[in-house]
């Protein structure tokens, strides 16, 4: 089992270059929020915009509309009901995140196995929240998915799919179901106390040494996957990307922690462009937890 500390955000985050625009920065597109759970959507695709991908698309409901441009004018909006719009964007995107808010309909499973098949070797897909329920619901096979695919669930959800109560939820049956389901560049993000991060063509488990009490609460989860989002888009390695973004998640709610009963994802999406440019300018350990 190997710990994460801050040395991942010091190798990760790096300063931008000076010749880079938008587009260097990659492209998500978020597919949430169904018309009662707008502010998943909002929560994780800030947190998207916050950790710096150059550009945020986010299908949603549009009942969410007026409520996303409000709070974050940066990202654009599409209708998550059209499917033929929402499909010709995906292929344009370096990320793809999918679940948070939705509800659990078969619109929504057909939609996901339409992107499963759609996807490419070159893109990222975070399969997060109520789209892990779809998967183990409808049976959506992800062994032959192309794209890099990160599972993110807790305990229950991971349960739904896996069969594993949370009592059996051992790391050696999560690493032998994991290679069960999915492909080799398949990433597994088991939240809890402690989460544990697994990749399906690596034996190493990476334990998150960091995390409070004070997390407990609605939507740190979408803003989870709005963080990775945003690191997979704008950092090469993937890999060392995803074990950045969890670490990044519960290093600043730890530090938001000690003056704050309850952290709650939206502090955290404010102080992401802070914490980040401290790491890409740490050569020592001025900044190390």
């Amino acid at each position: 089992m190997k710990k994460l500390t801050t040395k991942i955000l010091n190798d990760v985050i790096q300063p931008r270059p000076h010749n880079s625009y938008k587009g260097t920065f990659g492209k998500v597109l978020l597919i949430a929020g169904s018309a009662n759970f707008g502010g998943a959507a909002i929560m994780a695709a800030t947190a998207a915009v916050y950790t710096g991908a150059g550009l945020v698309s986010v299908a949603t409901s549009v009942d969410n509309f007026a409520s996303l441009h409000a709070r974050l004018p940066e990202a654009m909006v599409l209708d998550l009901n059209n499917f033929k719009p929402l499909l010709e964007l995906l292929t344009s995107v370096n990320v793809i995140a999918i679940g948070p808010g939705l509800e659990v309909t078969t619109n929504n499973a057909q939609l996901l196995t339409a992107i499963i098949e759609k996807v490419s070797q070159q893109q990222c897909l975070i399969i997060d929240a109520s789209a892990i329920t779809l998967l183990a619901q409808y049976q959506i096979d992800l062994q032959h998915c192309q794209a890099q695919v990160i599972l993110t669930p807790h305990q229950i959800e991971w349960q739904r799919l896996s069969g594993l109560t949370p009592q059996q939820q051992t790391t050696t049956n999560n690493y032998q179901y994991l290679q069960q389901i999915a492909a080799p560049q398949t990433a597994l993000i088991l939240k809890g106390a402690p989460s544990h991060i697994y990749f399906n063509n690596e034996a190493e488990i990476y334990e998150n040494t960091l995390g409070t009490p004070a997390m407990a609460t609605g939507g740190m989860g979408d803003t989870l996957t709005g963080m990775i989002a945003g690191f997979a888009a704008q950092f090469s390695n993937w890999h060392d990307a995803v074990l950045a973004a969890v670490f990044l998640h519960s290093y600043g709610a730890e530090l938001l922690a000690k003056d704050n009963y309850v952290v709650l994802p939206t502090m955290i999406d404010q102080y992401l462009p802070q914490w980040m440019n401290q790491f890409a300018h740490a050569k020592d350990s001025s900044v190390n937890h």
